[in-house]
């Protein structure tokens, strides 16, 4: 029989005592983020002291504006003293995502994607939620906690990130926790966080991007080379959607050694991360959703398969496994 979110929260809140020391460990979005947030809020005045750690560093714009808008204070986990804390909570993601987690060995974790095979005294995993987030504003009102504005604004913006304003895997409890927030939040903050998607150093991408485009029919593709952060192609897949001829944008750049390929389409025909997959999966990562996916390849193992050096030949190369797998020419 599954546990009412009173009694989760009962036995959350079972875990701890006065004189612990909390790590919260995040990969850190939007949802990752908030969700610390709100654990951070419920253990308040319950242990000595909680920190939140961010195992990636964070670029983007929006999660750097989300930081500094609503006060949290993450610190990058190779600065942390493991040894000064005594209990370990991850939220919106699972021991098995990276391997900076190993590191830890977790109380409590709370997440929301697909569950792979996780330990711990508290374990809340549920794959059907549309964000990590709606699982901790449930916690929150079990908890009579009110929100304040800028957590109330932190979460309701990472239930309309990770659920794409309810594009994507939704349930009417995500519903219900956007409704809830709604009636806390700033939308004034709600609105810079979201707004704060560009850098100006990310203009010039924009600016290649048009200009060495290449159109087939209801696609777009673009190469950008070398890049700053990866999601500038997220930022310029996203724009080329917006022209009302187009169905799908394909755009990649590289970034770390990998070449990184983003994928948008309008969910009407075919399903991004099936033709991700299809394209390259054998050569790397990837995968998604219907109307998004993306892929990462070491250029190590393309180097003898394209002059990825070569802006060009690799576009071409690109668009060519994109066809061949999709059955298209």
């Amino acid at each position: 029989m599954a546990l009412s979110v009173s009694e989760k929260l009962r036995r959350f809140y079972g875990l701890f005592s006065s004189d612990d020391r909390i790590l919260i460990v995040i990969n850190a979005d939007p949802d990752a983020i908030a969700s610390a947030m709100a654990v951070k809020r419920l253990l308040w005045r319950r242990v000595a002291n909680i920190t939140i750690s961010n195992i990636n560093i964070i670029k983007r714009p929006d999660n750097l504006a989300m930081i500094r808008l609503l006060g949290v204070s993450p610190i990058h986990v190779d600065e942390i003293d493991k040894e000064s804390f005594n209990r370990f909570i991850m939220v919106d993601s699972q021991p098995d995502h990276n391997e900076v987690f190993a590191r830890f060995n977790f109380d409590v974790i709370i997440d929301h994607h697909p569950e792979t095979d996780v330990k711990g005294s508290f374990i809340d995993i549920r794959p059907k939620y549309g964000a990590t987030a709606t699982i901790m504003t449930e916690y929150l009102r079990a908890a009579k906690i009110k929100p304040t504005a800028k957590l109330a604004t932190g979460l309701f913006y990472a239930i309309k990130t990770d659920t794409s304003n309810f594009e994507r895997q939704t349930l009417i409890e995500d519903i219900r926790a956007f409704q809830f927030l709604f009636r806390h939040i700033n939308i004034y903050l709600s609105r810079r966080i979201e707004q704060a998607d560009l850098k100006l150093e990310f203009l010039k991408y924009f600016g290649s991007a048009i200009q060495n485009m290449r159109r087939r029919k209801n696609k777009i593709y673009a190469h950008l080379g070398s890049v700053v952060n990866p999601d500038i192609c997220v930022l310029i897949a996203d724009f080329f959607m917006r022209i009302d001829s187009i169905n799908w944008s394909i755009v990649s750049g590289i970034y770390a050694k990998k070449l990184i390929i983003i994928f948008r389409n309008d969910g009407l025909r075919r399903n991004a991360g099936n033709i991700a997959k299809l394209s390259f999966g054998r050569i790397g990562s990837a995968g998604g959703h219907k109307i998004i996916a993306r892929s990462e390849i070491s250029v190590v193992d393309i180097k003898e398969l394209v002059d990825y050096k070569d802006d060009d030949k690799l576009l071409t190369w690109i668009i060519d496994q994109i066809n061949k797998r999709s059955g298209e020419r």
